[in-house]
């Protein structure tokens, strides 16, 4: 069985949504603070983590930050706050997703699993690792995994979801829009500026200066484009 953190101050709206997880074959822990939720995100398992932003104590920025440090499951922040610059933050943090209040519970238990699916199809063994290598840096698709003169490198579910398309779609330029349709789905409803916020976070882990970055390189007016050299 699947289990999700709930980090959620309002009660009301913490048991709406542990009640409709369980209908549909969840089970759920709820955290009614920020640091009650953080003991829980690192010391129990779990599949996913909703995350509300207005939390007492450590709010939900600070929350997700501290979980995406140590966690690379999925994180969908719940909140009732409408700006792109909020969702934009929250996304920038590592958050996967994120869903405003008030919100209709069957499309909150149907985002929830289609992360927890992706996931799961992004992290399992394949039967052979392949290596897409651009100097000091090594990208296995197939496992999830990405290192850097030979140090793991931990990114968030959409980091590497970005960086593992663009790394096998060399040499192409895609613009933000592409990337999002690709990533986060066509009926994704957001913003397509998220993709540079994710682009800037990718490029601070994996260029020597991220400020003039050599691998992700923006095309402007264009897009962005993976330079991978030819093999001689």
């Amino acid at each position: 069985m699947k289990r999700i953190l709930i980090a959620e101050d309002d009660r009301e709206i913490a048991e709406l949504e542990r009640d409709y997880l369980e209908m549909n074959g969840f089970s759920s822990d709820i955290a009614p603070d920020g640091q009650t939720a953080l003991e829980l995100g690192l010391g129990k398992h779990y599949d996913l983590i909703l995350l509300d932003i207005m939390l007492p104590g450590m709010d939900g920025y600070e929350l997700c930050a501290a979980l995406r440090e140590k966690l690379d499951i999925p994180i969908l922040m719940v909140t009732a706050k409408g700006e792109s610059s909020d969702k934009i933050t929250g996304l920038g943090l590592g958050a996967d997703d994120y869903i405003p209040k008030p919100f209709d519970p069957a499309e909150l238990v149907a985002r929830i699993k289609a992360h927890i699916s992706r996931y799961e199809r992004l992290t399992s063994p394949a039967s052979r690792e392949r290596e897409i290598r651009v100097g000091g840096l090594v990208i296995y698709p197939d496992n999830w995994r990405v290192t850097r003169n030979g140090a793991e490198l931990r990114l968030p579910n959409r980091e590497f979801e970005i960086l593992s398309f663009l790394a096998q779609n060399p040499n192409k330029v895609f613009s933000r829009e592409k990337l999002f349709e690709r990533i986060w789905g066509i009926d994704y409803i957001s913003d397509s500026a998220t993709v540079t916020v994710h682009i800037g976070r990718i490029r601070e882990k994996i260029e020597d200066d991220p400020q003039n970055p050599k691998i992700i390189e923006t095309v402007w007016g264009a897009g962005y484009r993976f330079n991978l050299p030819e093999q001689e």
